[in-house]
């Protein structure tokens, strides 16, 4: 006989089977009349399975652990070993079902997509409370966080139905390992926050057909933000005007005939009645 309420910490205990998670939603599916949101609702679920059948997914399309239908998308478990195929060849082909979807659809009513993908321990036991854990609630953090979102926000909507984010763990043991078809490249370091919810975590972003200013720009954030190589953000330089100061060495303002050379002379003094190196015209 299982306990009512488990006590965290109080015991240790079996740990739940990791357990990947996939989760999709549509941009501004509010928007839309409500009239067209069942029809939506439907739909987001089939192409969700035509994607999954090309590829190579029929079984997972068939037997998704604990689905839920969220209205404007859905969630649901994948086991571990499919988690490489889930990040490649499937969000390429969910990017193409999608496209062929909105060529014919009315253009009010095109399908754009945001998609996460986590991994974590979950229980999955056939029973009810299935799925339910912080790795499904931070599935939905990431669907949900700025950098996914202005993803397709900078986005032409003709080119791009889909962006998708991917989960540190995920990129790391998935991706980096090697395991998943997508080289590490394709995808761009983001941090992964959620206005008004107390969720900041790194993530990797990646979307298959770019276009409009993520060509131009990349996946770089609206805020100038770009990612590091060594996996920290730094801030793009902004350029500076009025007065340079510099410890040692040459500054120049305006614009200078003939050339410029430095010799270098003596550390620089500190303190008041310091003589700064002299820069000689040549």
């Amino acid at each position: 006989m299982s306990e009512p309420h488990p006590v965290p910490w109080g015991k240790s205990r079996t740990l739940h089977p990791y357990v990947g998670v996939l989760a999709v939603d549509a941009k501004d599916f509010t928007c839309l009349p409500a009239l067209a949101h069942p029809d939506i609702s439907r739909r987001i679920p089939e192409l969700v399975d035509r994607a999954l059948r090309a590829a190579g997914l029929a079984e997972l399309a068939r037997a998704k652990r604990f689905p839920v239908n969220t209205g404007d998308g859905i969630a649901f478990g994948v086991p571990t070993a499919l988690l490489p195929f889930v990040v490649w060849p499937f969000m390429d082909r969910l990017q193409d079902v999608l496209a062929e979807h909105n060529a014919r659809a009315d253009s009010r009513f095109g399908l754009r997509l945001r998609a996460s993908v986590h991994v974590g321990p979950l229980p999955d036991t056939g029973h009810a409370g299935d799925g339910e854990g912080t790795a499904r609630n931070d599935t939905h953090r990431l669907l949900d966080s700025e950098p996914v979102k202005e993803a397709l926000a900078r986005s032409s909507a003709a080119a791009t139905s889909l962006a998708a984010v991917f989960s540190q763990r995920v990129y790391e043991d998935v991706i980096l390992s090697g395991f998943a078809g997508l080289h590490p490249d394709r995808c761009t370091r983001v941090e992964a926050a959620v206005p008004g919810k107390a969720f900041r975590q790194p993530a990797w972003l990646y979307v298959p057909s770019p276009s409009g200013d993520l060509l131009g720009d990349g996946l770089r954030r609206s805020d100038g933000a770009v990612p590091a190589t060594d996996g920290a953000s730094e801030a793009a330089p902004k350029p500076t005007s009025g007065t340079q100061h510099v410890g040692h060495g040459v500054a120049v303002m305006g614009s200078v005939s003939g050339g410029l050379s430095y010799q270098n002379g003596p550390a620089p003094q500190t303190g008041r009645g310091a003589t700064p190196p002299a820069a000689a015209p040549r």
